[in-house]
């Protein structure tokens, strides 16, 4: 039986107790009991629910939220509800308060959706565009969900959901158009002009641009029509009749922005864009990350550059000085029979050379976004590099709700991982910016010392090790092989006795066990590690190093830290290709603690490069002196619990094998959550880090 709804004064009191940050004298709770006490009781548990959810984000996103649930829970079923939530909190993180607020605020435009109309979601479909997006040519672009679709040049936005018409495979096909015109404004030149400056001059900006979106998607239509026919048809059918006369400058083939900019003069306040399904929309954002991409691969083709002509100089032996980068010269030039596509030369000392493929993809992306190379881009490189020295002195906070100084997402040296945030069910989207650093080495006593220290430990392990390489297995029952196998002649003897026929299989041999896997260790560098753990965690490094030396297993060596989510760092110790060298014992002797333990976005990243490695089979190995753990209040406690947890959901899946060993003393209450039952061990000592990390290792991979 369900019980009653709550009456209007309890429901008062709950949302005042929920929204209490948010409301005032002016500002109180009762519109907003008053307008839910007519729900039933599930529906307004439901609503309560969210409230809470949303409110361990941000209060006023939760007030926004509380506003729309009566009209939303009129118009949706329970997934349509969470849909729309979510994809106002993924607009919140990604754009900030305002935007997030307006999916809550415009559900009558959301959920406007015609009676039999077959909806088509982003989630459903995110695979197969991805893989459509992916045979488009050009850089690699990734896809996100946003309000309105428009594209940053590296990420296409498209909507959480369309239902402009009536089946679900007409709607997914509005999704590839709008996947393919936005590719298109990043291939075709849309942002070779500064749009947000010249739509700015304009009495009504908004106004100018969704008026030069407008005719930049005729221009591209034309240019789709010609290279991609399948999809052009499609948008035929949409389209219904010709285009404008007036716009006919569009359609040539030598059409380019300026001519959509120049139309946008003359028709400003004389006609207003046409609102349709494939309408997409212009953002600040593209030219931003346009130009920091620019700065950045003049850099990286330089460095390239450099690197390719030090590789093949013709005359080495008679010239020892390195070659300079005024022996390249790049010809590029649009040809008409390419249909604008800018196709280029590269010629080293007047001779034409095929480029390396990162060159080419450099080369063409420069094109993409200038239209040709400038002169000032064959000079020296500049390192680019992150300094992870600019931490000092930050006030963090504040940050998780700080979206005005949130770090682009486009940097050149960050990586951007989903975080699982489990009172929402789902992932905040590229919520984590992740940097690798080098442990700077160090020249001292320490790996010495270690060896000498440990010297009958590693030699009973070294020997340990050598049984393990040359391990042989014994396989019976085989058709071939150095010996009998006396049980099967047994068996086989009896059921010849019993009128069965002879077995074959009545040999044993010898097969030598090939070892086909790699190793990553995962080292918390955390503050808390500093002293005796620091110290016991790079005695276990070089003991495990000089003992897999003699075993050749593949293996990898990486420290983790970080200082909220926007400062996760991930310290190179040694890479799989790495050999086990003096930089690398002066590293695991540089080690030394950093700030905080937020895991889950270092288990996404090390699964990657773990993933990378072709091996049967992958062990991920934590060594942890404690929970999960941030400068944020955010990560701690049961938020961090579970994005840890996430994320080893994940590494598993992926074919990797995670496993903890830490030396918390309070590891039993939460390990087993997140590891499982066998997966993790505690070492109650410290000084016996070294020798059991190598035990552990031993019986894990033998």
């Amino acid at each position: 039986m369900t019980a009653p709804a709550y009456p209007e004064a309890e429901l008062s009191k709950k949302l005042d107790y929920l929204l209490s940050p948010v409301l005032s004298s002016r500002r109180t709770a009762a519109p907003l009991a008053q307008a839910l006490a007519p729900l039933t009781r599930p529906q307004q548990d439901l609503v309560l629910h969210w409230i809470e959810v949303i409110a361990h984000t941000n209060y006023e996103m939760a007030y926004q939220y509380a506003a729309a649930a009566p009209a939303a829970q009129a118009r949706l079923d329970e997934a349509g509800l969470e849909a729309w939530i979510i994809q106002a909190m993924d607009t919140y993180d990604r754009e900030g308060l305002h935007r997030g607020g307006q999916v809550f605020r415009q559900i009558a435009t959301w959920t406007q959706v015609a009676a039999g109309t077959q909806i088509a979601t982003f989630e459903e479909h995110q695979h197969v565009l991805e893989l459509f997006v992916c045979g488009l040519a050009g850089r690699r672009l990734n896809l996100d969900t946003a309000t309105e679709p428009y594209t940053d040049t590296e990420t296409i936005y498209l909507p959480s959901h369309i239902a402009a018409l009536p089946t679900k495979a007409e709607n997914f096909n509005i999704y590839k158009i709008l996947a393919t015109l936005l590719w298109a404004q990043g291939r075709y030149g849309t942002f070779h002009a500064d749009l947000a400056t010249v739509c700015a001059g304009y009495a009504d900006p908004a106004r100018a641009t969704a008026l030069l979106a407008y005719l930049e998607n005729l221009r591209l239509e034309a240019r789709i029509r010609r290279v991609l026919p399948g999809i052009a048809r499609d948008l035929v059918r949409l389209r219904g009749g010709a285009i404008d006369k007036r716009c006919a400058a569009l359609t040539r083939h030598s059409a380019t922005v300026q001519d959509s900019l120049r139309l946008l003069s003359q028709f400003y306040g004389v006609i207003d864009a046409p609102r349709h399904a494939w309408r997409t929309t212009l953002r600040r954002e593209a030219g931003k990350v346009r130009d920091a991409r620019v700065q950045r691969e003049q850099g990286e083709l330089a460095a390239a550059l450099a690197e390719f002509a030090l590789e093949n100089n013709n005359n080495a032996a008679t010239e020892p000085a390195a070659p300079t980068l005024e022996r390249f010269r790049i010809d590029a030039a649009a040809y008409p029979g390419n249909d604008g596509n800018i196709d280029f030369e590269l010629q080293f000392d007047g001779a034409p050379v095929a480029p390396p493929d990162h060159v080419t993809q450099l080369i063409d992306s420069i094109l993409q976004d200038l239209g040709d190379i400038p002169d000032d881009y064959l000079q020296a490189a500049s390192n680019g590099t992150y300094d992870a020295s600019a931490r000092a002195g930050t006030d963090d906070a504040n940050v998780d709700n700080k979206h005005d100084n949130a770090v682009s997402t486009h940097e050149s040296d960050a990586h951007f991982y989903n975080e699982w945030d489990h009172k929402r069910r789902h992932y905040r989207k590229n919520w984590c910016v992740l940097r690798e650093l080098d442990v700077q080495p160090v020249t001292n006593n320490f790996v010495a010392d270690t060896l000498a220290k440990y010297r009958p430990q590693i030699a009973d392990l070294r020997r340990t090790f050598e049984v393990l390489r040359g391990e042989d297995k014994m396989l019976k029952r085989q058709t071939v092989g150095d010996d009998i196998d006396f049980d099967a002649l047994v068996a086989a003897y009896a059921d010849l006795q019993s009128g069965h026929e002879l077995s074959d299989r009545l040999l044993t041999r010898r097969h030598k066990n090939e070892r086909d896997l790699a190793v990553l260790f995962m080292v918390d560098m955390s503050g808390s590690t500093k002293g005796w753990i620091n110290d016991a965690e790079r005695e276990s490094l070089v003991m495990l190093c000089e003992a897999l030396e003699v075993l050749g297993d593949r293996y990898a060596i990486y420290g983790f830290s970080g200082l909220t989510r926007q400062r996760c760092e991930i310290y190179r110790i040694k890479r799989f290709d790495e050999a086990y060298d003096d930089t690398v014992r002066q590293r695991i002797a540089g080690i030394t603690p950093q700030n905080y333990t937020r895991m889950g976005v270092a288990i996404r990243h090390l699964t990657k490069l773990l993933n990378a490695v072709d091996a049967r089979t992958k062990l991920l190995i934590t060594l942890s002196d404690g929970k999960p753990d941030d400068y944020s209040d955010n990560y701690r406690g049961a938020y961090g619990i579970e994005d840890t947890r996430q994320a080893l959901i994940e590494a598993h899946r992926s074919g990797v094998k995670p496993f903890c060993i830490t030396i918390d003393s309070e590891a039993r209450d939460y390990l087993p959550h997140l590891y499982g039952p066998v997966n993790w061990t505690l070492v109650d000592d410290v000084k016996r880090l070294p020798l059991k990390v190598a035990d552990i290792y031993r019986r894990l991979t033998a």
